[in-house]
């Protein structure tokens, strides 16, 4: 019997689910490589502003390079117009007549026989107050003129209006200053030492030309002022005593809180506003005054002038100088202690001092 014939088995795959991934993966296209992320540009840096440059501090309206600028102005006009005027003087002297006119008044008249000279111990003090006064007068009115806003404020014990204490101490050195040249106008009077600053003659008017002319050309008039001023002078303190004063106490109290408020018809007649306009060019006049009288001290004999003024002796030594130098060191210790911190015990005597 012929054998059975053997059929192979069909061969089964074991594991048809590993293969055909793997089929797959062998069939089907590799994936392209993922494209890097373009660079990202970081964010510039955010630039800090600038700080802004600090004020140039300032004093009263101005900087210091402003004051300086100012200073150096008004300085080299003063010098120009200086020269133009001593040119012209000169001129002046050479015109026909004038020589004559400078011979027959020579700048001062003969006082009466009753005039005493020298300086008497009472005039002495007096103008040292009357200096250290006005200095700080002029400081304080300028003050009151120019700030912006008061460091503090004084109010009166028994009511009133609040004002700044820069105003209550110029007010205050107004009443000191008062006193001071109402007892020097009655001493002036009682001692007969009023001959010396009152004109007794008319010849003081071509007098006080003569002297103006000299010392305009630099040829100065001859100085004696132990035995008697110039005309010019003369008219000048005149003028200082009997009108300058009286007019800054005038106009000085219609700006006051002295001044009534409710006196229609007085305010009518005399407005505040004549009173504004009159006080501050009369104390520009002070200073001018100042200015042009201690240059002229020293320019006519620093020595022998400050012994008058200060030790009532008409010797050429140092004592008037070094009176003269502890005057001018308390002038300006009380010029840098006029502040607040000093200023508000003072007034507390007499009122309530606040910051606003």
């Amino acid at each position: 019997m012929a054998p059975e014939p053997v059929v192979p088995e069909p061969v089964v795959d074991s594991a048809p689910e590993a293969q055909a991934p793997a089929a797959a993966a062998v069939q089907a296209p590799a994936p392209a490589a993922a494209e890097a992320p373009a660079p990202v540009a970081a964010p510039a840096a955010k630039e800090k502003p600038a700080a802004p440059k600090p004020e140039p501090r300032r004093y009263g309206s101005r900087t210091l390079a402003g004051w300086i600028r100012r200073v150096v102005l008004i300085a080299v006009s003063a010098v120009v117009a200086a020269g133009i005027l001593i040119l012209a003087a000169r001129g002046v002297t050479t015109l026909p007549g004038v020589p004559e006119f400078l011979r027959r008044y020579p700048g001062a008249y003969e006082l009466p026989d009753t005039a005493q000279a020298g300086f008497p111990w009472w005039a002495q003090w007096q103008h040292f107050l009357n200096f250290f006064l006005m200095v700080l007068i002029i400081r304080s009115g300028y003050q009151v003129r120019t700030q912006q806003k008061p460091p503090a404020y004084w109010t009166p014990a028994r009511g009133g209006k609040k004002i700044s204490i820069t105003l209550w101490l110029h007010q205050s050195l107004d009443i000191l200053w008062l006193a001071n040249g109402l007892i020097f106008v009655v001493l002036l009077f009682a001692s007969g030492h009023w001959l010396r600053i009152v004109p007794t003659s008319w010849e003081v008017f071509p007098n006080a030309a003569s002297a103006l002319l000299q010392y305009l050309t630099l040829d100065w008039p001859v100085e004696d002022g132990w035995v008697n001023y110039n005309s010019l002078q003369q008219l000048m303190y005149f003028v200082v005593v009997f009108i300058a004063a009286p007019l800054a106490v005038v106009t000085g109290v219609r700006m006051s809180e002295l001044w009534p408020k409710n006196a229609t018809t007085l305010n009518r007649v005399y407005p505040v506003e004549v009173a504004r306009a009159l006080h501050f060019p009369t104390m520009l006049f002070f200073v001018l005054f100042i200015l042009v009288h201690v240059f002229l001290v020293f320019a006519t004999g620093a020595l022998r002038n400050l012994n008058h003024m200060f030790a009532g002796t008409d010797e050429v030594n140092w004592v008037g100088f070094w009176l003269f130098a502890a005057g001018l060191a308390i002038t300006a210790g009380a010029w840098f202690a006029a502040r607040p911190l000093v200023l508000a015990p003072l007034a507390r005597l007499s009122g309530k001092v606040s910051s606003r």
